[in-house]
């Protein structure tokens, strides 16, 4: 029988969250889903004893699942996997970490049972680093911007999604995930909840600046072609500029022959239009690489293990492991 609502954890080292987390998760889904729930850990490779005590969960209750990856596969990948096995008619994406409270799953599943089909958290207060408050907020609104799509302003991966909108996610198998981006582009009724997103419970973040950068360029490149035609805006700026100043520089000669001449004009044009050149390189650079790893058509992750799942209620996901794991 089909649980009403599946919970999605990416784990990762977080030994340190899980019993503060089971404490506040199995009340919470007890009463708001009269229990009718299953919880799926994806450990992403945790090194810290995290895998154990998931697998003793799932000895304790049935209705907690994990999925064991091979080896560390990314916060975006674990997010999929979740999606890939999870049953539920609803099924909800939150961090292990307790930034996201467990107690606004009764809101989000309220939202569900008025008709909406996807239900994000908006994050109205953060209780994190200055410089990361402003990198998010920087981010979001930049990407407001230049986007193709709808994105909501302050909505991380946190949400409900109704099965319907799962089964059009996990028909997209893109290998550079950004999954609240696609929550976006794969459209359906949506609305948001605000909430003041906690603290780290304990330990540290996972998400360093450099995998912050690289899920910002996910966002980017995925869902927007505004850098390669700010390429095209900016060579044609530069080719203009360039006309003007030989005109300048002939008329100049043929009125004032005396005029001063130098190299310090001349080597500022010429860094200024290499280093043009250079960026947007790179970032032609950023879509081919992209582009490359699609056409290398890799799984987005490797599963090691799994307890708690039958094959009969395994997703299409499950297929393209299986092939990864004969081709290793």
């Amino acid at each position: 029988m089909r649980p009403q609502v599946s919970v999605i954890f990416p784990v990762y080292n977080e030994q340190e969250n899980l019993d503060a987390l089971m404490s506040r998760v199995h009340p919470v889904l007890e009463q708001a889903a009269q229990g009718s729930f299953e919880v799926i850990f994806v450990d992403d490779g945790s090194r810290d004893g995290s895998s154990e005590l998931l697998d003793a969960l799932n000895e304790q209750d049935q209705r907690y699942k994990v999925v064991h990856f091979s080896r560390n596969f990314g916060h975006q990948a674990a997010l999929q996997a979740g999606l890939d096995t999870a049953s539920g008619s609803a099924v909800v994406l939150m961090d292990a970490d307790l930034q996201d409270p467990p107690e606004l799953l009764s809101q989000l599943l309220q939202k569900w049972n008025e008709g909406y089909e996807v239900v994000y958290a908006v994050r109205k207060k953060r209780k994190e680093a200055a410089w990361k408050r402003l990198a998010y907020a920087g981010f979001y609104r930049t990407m407001r911007i230049i986007a193709e799509i709808d994105a909501p302003l302050d909505a991380g991966d946190f949400c409900l999604t109704d099965r319907r909108v799962v089964d059009a996610l996990v028909a997209l198998r893109e290998r550079n995930r950004f999954l609240r981006g696609l929550r976006s582009w794969v459209g359906f009724k949506q609305i948001g909840v605000t909430y003041e997103r906690d603290s780290r419970n304990a330990g540290e973040p996972k998400y360093t600046f450099r995998k912050l950068v690289g899920l910002a360029l996910s966002g980017y490149v995925g869902f927007s072609s505004f850098p390669l035609r700010l390429a095209a805006w900016l060579g044609v700026s530069s080719a203009t500029t360039g006309f003007i100043v030989a005109i300048w520089v002939v008329l100049s000669k043929l009125f004032s022959p005396h005029v001063p001449q130098g190299w310090a004009s001349t080597i500022a044009v010429i860094l200024f239009i290499g280093g043009v050149q250079m960026i947007m390189l790179g970032v032609i650079g950023e879509y081919l690489g992209r582009v490359y790893d699609e056409v290398r058509q890799r799984p987005l992750y490797v599963v090691s293990s799994q307890v708690g799942f039958s094959e009969r209620g395994l997703n299409p996901g499950r297929v393209e492991l299986v092939e990864a794991k004969l081709n290793v």
